[in-house]
C-alpha cells in the first residue's frame, strides 16, 4: 500500500490529508484508525474496562464453582473452602468479585440507557462512562467497609 499521489484519478477523491491509501487493487480507502491516532477519553476506558470485567467475571465463576463443589463434597470440604475464603487471599478475591459485580451492574445500566437512545450526547456519554469507571470502586469499598464494620467479615 502506498500513499496516493493523485487520488482523484484512482478513486474519485483527492487526498491532501494523508488519511487515504491506495490498495493493491487500485482502490483508494481510508487508513484504519489506530490507538496512536485516537486520543484517550473516558468512553474508551469504560469500554475496555467493561470487556476486562467480563473476563474477570468468567474467572470469578471458577470461585463460585469451587464453592458449589465444596458443598457437594461434604462438610469437611466446605469448612476448608470457608477457611480459604476468610484468608487474606480469599478476601482479596471477594473484593475483586464485588468490584466485578458493581462494574457489570453500572456498565449494564449505561448500555441500557444508550440502547434506549438516551445518553448519546458527548457530555452525557462522558458522565455515564465516568460513573461506570469510578462507581464500582466506590461502591465496592463502601460495601466492604460495611461488611467489616458490622462484623460480618474480619481478618
Amino acid at each position: 500500500m502506498s500513499q496516493p499521489h493523485d487520488a482523484a484519478s484512482k478513486g474519485g477523491m483527492s487526498d491532501r490529508t494523508g488519511r487515504f491509501v491506495v490498495q493493491p487493487n487500485g482502490r483508494t480507502t481510508p487508513l484504519s484508525p489506530h490507538m496512536s491516532v485516537w486520543r484517550w477519553h473516558i468512553t474508551m476506558a469504560a469500554s475496555i474496562l467493561f470487556r476486562a470485567t467480563i473476563i474477570a467475571a468468567t474467572f470469578g465463576s471458577l470461585f463460585v464453582l469451587a464453592w458449589l463443589g465444596s458443598l457437594a463434597y461434604g462438610p469437611e470440604a466446605y469448612v476448608r473452602f470457608l477457611a480459604l475464603a476468610a484468608s487474606p487471599l480469599g478476601l482479596l478475591i471477594g473484593f475483586g468479585l464485588t468490584l466485578v459485580l458493581f462494574s457489570l451492574l453500572l456498565n449494564g445500566a449505561r448500555h441500557l440507557i444508550n440502547d434506549m437512545g438516551a445518553g448519546l450526547s458527548v457530555r452525557t456519554a462522558n458522565l455515564l462512562s465516568q460513573i461506570a469507571v469510578w462507581g464500582p470502586v466506590v461502591l465496592a469499598i463502601l460495601f466492604w467497609v460495611a461488611l467489616f464494620s458490622t462484623g460480618r467479615v474480619s481478618l
